[in-house]
């Protein structure tokens, strides 16, 4: 099928994922494969980024959630991670008033302490520039992990408890959802990732619970919307039962 007949589909098919995430793997394989240095595929990556913003907007989706870097990736090489930050910058301060144009507003997931000043305060500026945007929510996993983000969670409710303004007897799923990182958004209905890889690799682990997982073999570089489409007609095949039994006809 092509990317028009497959996205007719999605729509005519009924329920639009509400939250999509996506673990975005495969930059260093692809470029491997070309005999080019790693970050060639992070580079040829920026396009893959730019077609699933465009995609989710197109089916009405009220959430992205892009793992762009995680708090193990600065194990990785100096020279890599810097090469990163430029291409997440660089991304930020061409796309933000594509992003407004569109009704996109960008929220950023993560330790961005972290964060080199000058691509963070690209990122606080696109955040601030897009803040009033309603139609469609881009959140950017950066410098995250979610152990992180629960021990951070953890943290502000302890300190809530200290200062008396909570009780312990008070604390319910909800309450730990309002302290995540993602507090205000659906969970994710459909968790995508590339590469083939069959791990959630510390990636919004709470929100995940009730997560379709679907994970493909393509490289993220080679990731276009008729992919992201492909993944959401799986994805409305599917019977989601929360636990439940499913009903008879």
């Amino acid at each position: 099928m092509t990317e028009e007949e497959l996205k007719e589909m999605v729509l005519s098919n009924g329920t639009i994922p509400r939250h999509i995430a996506i673990i975005m793997d495969g930059n260093g394989r692809w470029a491997e494969l070309r005999n080019k240095p790693r970050v060639f595929g992070h580079q040829h990556g920026m396009h893959a980024v730019r077609a699933v913003v465009e995609g989710c907007r197109e089916l009405g989706c009220e959430a992205l959630t892009l793992y762009a870097f995680s708090e193990e990736n600065w194990k990785r090489p100096r020279g890599e991670i810097s090469v990163l930050m430029k291409l997440l910058r660089n991304y930020i301060r061409r796309e933000r008033e594509n992003l407004r144009e569109n009704g996109i507003r960008l929220q950023c997931l993560g330790r961005l302490e972290k964060i080199d000043p000058a691509p963070r305060k690209a990122l606080e500026e696109a955040c601030l520039y897009t803040a009033d945007q309603t139609d469609m929510v881009l959140n950017l996993a950066i410098s995250y992990g979610s152990r992180s983000e629960i021990v951070d969670a953890t943290r502000s409710l302890c300190r809530e408890a200290a200062a008396g303004r909570l009780e312990a007897e008070d604390i319910d799923e909800e309450t730990i959802s309002n302290a995540l990182y993602t507090a205000g958004l659906p969970d994710p209905d459909l968790l995508i990732r590339t590469s083939g890889e069959m791990r959630i690799s510390n990636f919004l682990l709470w929100q995940i619970a009730y997560t379709e997982i679907y994970i493909t073999a393509v490289l993220w570089p080679d990731f276009a919307k008729k992919n992201l489409f492909e993944a959401v007609v799986d994805f409305q095949k599917r019977d989601r039962r929360f636990g439940r039994v499913k009903s008879k006809s």
